[in-house]
């Protein structure tokens, strides 16, 4: 079949795929830092009624627990398997993934995201796992093994992987553990990269080692609310393991088609923050003076990603390749001032889900519902047109009300 004959039958897919669970529905800990209702059915059922997402990825389905609460779901028929790998609940296709922490001697340790086309071949890397982890039961355990030999046993088994955050200084591979990404991973084996929070993919065009491959902006989301808050728009012929693996390398008209995420400025690791006085630097000292504060003279600084990256870059400039999508920058809805729960209680009864407030309610529409000024505000929060307060050193930027 010809790329027309595929691209005339595809369409475009929302996709979140950087998911935690909190809890198994037996009450076993997955995510520490997780809500205890983020289990895996409550995420499905998130997805589908409030959020409208079409392909989710939950990454911590390596743990036993979760396998057990997977299988309920499949043998009960509220779930089904999906040929191309995934599961399927209502109309929204789940991929099963798993985060893993390595550690790079001398270097620092680093999150990545794997992706498996179904249930049986998870298990099968979990029970490699559970001899090189520690605690199986976890999410984002370290596995004693070295990086390149982990991507090996991906790639082997017909999974994927895509290093997670990669700028931030808490766990991302360019933050916390090496200036070029070749000198750890097999760049072959990499199927694409997650830019995190705190970045956008002009930041990341300043780097060359990244120009072949597609960008991912996704929520690592530790509750059901934080789901969706940065998403990707993917051109498929149905949502699957298969499509999204082509999509991902750019073949037969797939592709991520745009990416929608927080303005860097709103991410809890943007700019450089001494933590001893307890604000943020400004460019000259961040950059000059690395992690010392000239101010008080202290280490406790956590460099922010856009310093990060300007210390590793090798352009002046960002380059932005042909097959890059467009970054829009898309304020979630539970930033903006004076948007409480009744107010976004009314605009789902109205609009359905979160995807259809932010991308087919015109202003007049959302105003019926929210009144005039909310209206405005929602529209400049979805056009990023929103003034804002820089994050650092763990803490959030901030939505300015005028």
């Amino acid at each position: 079949m010809s790329s027309i004959q595929h691209q005339d039958k595809l369409q475009d897919y929302y996709a979140d795929l950087h998911i935690h669970i909190g809890r198994a529905t037996n009450g076993q800990a997955v995510k520490i830092t997780g809500s205890r209702n983020l289990t895996f059915a409550n995420i499905a059922k998130e997805a589908v009624e409030r959020k409208g997402i079409d392909l989710i990825g939950i990454i911590d389905c390596h743990s036993p627990s979760v396998q057990t609460d997977i299988l309920s779901c499949l043998y009960s028929g509220e779930m089904n398997e999906v040929v191309g790998g995934g599961i399927e609940y209502r109309g929204t296709t789940i991929l099963l993934g798993c985060e893993i922490e390595f550690n790079e001697p001398d270097k620092g340790a680093a999150h990545l995201l794997t992706y498996f086309p179904n249930l049986d071949v998870m298990q099968q890397f979990s029970a490699w796992m559970i001899h090189h982890m520690t605690n199986i039961n976890l999410s984002t355990q370290r596995i004693y093994v070295p990086a390149r030999v982990l991507q090996e046993e991906v790639v082997q088994r017909g999974g994927i992987m895509i290093p997670a955050h990669v700028f931030t200084p808490h766990k991302g591979m360019y933050g916390n553990v090496t200036d070029t990404m070749e000198d750890v991973l097999d760049l072959n084996l990499i199927s694409g990269i997650e830019l995190g929070l705190s970045a956008d993919s002009t930041m990341a065009g300043t780097l060359s080692e990244l120009d072949d491959f597609t960008f991912l902006s996704n929520s690592d989301a530790h509750s059901l609310g934080k789901i969706g808050r940065e998403y990707n728009k993917i051109s498929l012929a149905t949502p699957s393991f298969e499509e999204l693996c082509k999509a991902l390398a750019r073949e037969d008209g797939r592709r991520v088609s745009a990416n929608y995420g927080l303005n860097p400025r709103l991410g809890k690791y943007h700019r450089t923050y001494c933590s001893g006085r307890h604000v943020i630097m400004d460019d000259h000292v961040a950059t000059k003076n690395g992690q010392i504060c000239p101010n008080c003279g202290g280490a406790k600084v956590v460099q922010g990603v856009l310093e990060r990256i300007q210390s590793i870059a090798d352009r002046n400039e960002p380059y932005i390749p042909d097959h890059r999508p467009p970054y829009h920058y898309q304020i979630p809805l539970e930033f903006i001032p004076g948007l409480g729960k009744a107010k976004m209680t009314s605009l789902l009864q109205a609009f359905g889900t979160e995807m259809n407030i932010l991308h087919q309610a015109n202003e007049q529409e959302i105003a019926e519902v929210v009144g005039l000024e909310m209206a405005r505000y929602i529209v400049m929060a979805r056009n990023g047109e929103l003034n804002l307060v820089s994050g650092g050193g763990g803490t959030y930027g901030k939505v300015i009300r005028t």
